[in-house]
């Protein structure tokens, strides 16, 4: 009975040691980074990561301070209008998600814009948190060496996903729901071929965007980035490592 009651002792210890190393391990997934005092809290990144399990990657960044809680308010126009936003940059390319092949940088964004409404088929109120694929590019008309989310050229028909919500940028609104948690933001993406992700690369980025006063192309610029996980925008992070 004794030798039992250790055997099953030194299971359990086993099994604790082992849980704790793999939660442990999980945490330092992706990229690390310290804290900034000169960044507000809410979008102080300090951890981002994609991890996957069966065709879903989950989408994950920690800050200092409570994720979400800081919105751009209200302006009643859309011309001018802020979004602040939550963005992993990644190296696929843009036609995994349904836009042209090479047709800029893909990346996941969950954001929040109170003067209006780009989530059409998964209706929202206004600035609440809600998710876009969005495909970026360099553009000096929005500031020195600043990205834009891509314009549609009027007369153009690009490649675009089912779900693109109708503006002349390169924009999709899948209706994936964010989840925030205290200091900690996830969004979960079902992928048709989670192999893509295999040789993916992403970064962290938290950024503030504007509307074009004319609301015309650059329709969408990034106008401040708040923090870049790798600190340069190198995406050095891997799924799943």
């Amino acid at each position: 009975m004794k030798k039992n009651v250790l055997m099953l002792t030194s299971l359990a210890l086993c099994w604790s040691v082992s849980v704790g190393a793999a939660a442990h391990d999980s945490h330092r997934l992706g990229i690390q980074a310290a804290g900034n005092q000169a960044v507000t809290a809410p979008f102080d990144i300090v951890h981002a990561k994609i991890s996957t399990e069966g065709n879903v990657a989950t989408f994950h960044l920690a800050v200092t301070g409570n994720a979400g809680a800081s919105k751009p308010a209200a302006t009643g126009a859309l011309a001018g209008s802020r979004v602040f936003s939550y963005v992993w940059p990644t190296t696929l390319d843009p036609s995994v998600v349904g836009f042209e092949a090479k047709s800029g940088i893909l990346a996941l964004a969950v954001t929040s814009h109170p003067d209006f409404d780009d989530t059409p088929l998964f209706p929202a109120p206004l600035g609440a948190w809600h998710s876009h694929w969005v495909v970026l590019q360099n553009d000096d008309s929005c500031g020195k060496g600043a990205l834009k989310v891509v314009d549609i050229p009027a007369g153009s028909k690009p490649k675009l996903p089912k779900t693109w919500p109708g503006l002349p940028i390169l924009i999709d609104s899948p209706g994936w729901a964010p989840v925030f948690k205290d200091d900690s933001l996830e969004v979960r993406v079902p992928f048709d071929d989670i192999g893509v992700l295999s040789t993916a690369r992403f970064d962290g980025v938290t950024a503030g965007l504007r509307v074009n006063a004319s609301v015309h192309a650059p329709l969408l610029c990034v106008a401040d980035v708040f923090k870049i996980a790798s600190g340069d925008l190198s995406l050095p992070g891997k799924v799943n490592q």
